[in-house]
Parts: C-alpha cells; sequence; structure tokens
C-alpha cells in the first residue's frame, strides 16, 4: 500500500480528521446547536471522503496500472471495480 500512495499525507489528513471528530465530540458536551454540530460532521465526512479519494486514485496508479502491465488484466479490473462500489458506499 505504501507505494501506491503519499502515505504521510494521509497520515496528516487523517489525524485532522481524528481532532474534528473529538472536537464534535467536545461539542455535544458543550451543547453546542446542533446545525453547528452538523456542520462539523459535514466538514469531517468530507475530509474522510477525500482519504477514500486519494487511496482510490492511488490504487488506480500503482496497484490497478502494474497488474494490467504484468498480471491477469481481467482480475485488476474486477478487483477495482469492487474498490469502487466500496468506495462508492461511503
Amino acid at each position: 500500500m505504501k507505494d501506491c500512495m503519499d502515505s504521510e499525507n494521509l497520515h496528516r489528513r487523517l489525524k485532522k480528521i481524528i481532532g474534528q471528530i473529538q472536537a464534535i465530540d467536545r461539542m455535544v458536551d458543550e451543547d453546542v446547536p446542533c446545525e453547528d454540530i452538523l456542520t462539523q460532521i459535514n466538514a469531517s465526512k468530507s475530509a474522510l471522503h477525500k482519504c477514500g479519494q486519494i487511496i482510490l486514485e492511488g490504487h488506480l496508479n500503482h496497484c490497478v496500472r502494474d497488474g494490467i502491465e504484468h498480471g491477469d488484466a481481467e482480475k485488476v479490473i474486477a478487483s477495482f471495480a469492487k474498490a469502487i462500489d466500496n468506495f462508492s458506499k461511503i
């Protein structure tokens, strides 16, 4: 997996998301208005979605390309289709 993507970038993004989730948890305890909490939930969800995009793009550019060039193209394409299906459920 490390060959597929910029893991430092992903770790940085994920740490930010963890901070956002912790802030949301505090907001609930601090009786922050629902609209503000929902805004932060949406921001966290969008950030997590972007991580998925980065992973999917890395998978396509490295694993899928390598698999097609050096392996069983049909198997690789089926695997990629499954990855897209899983990502689309986010």
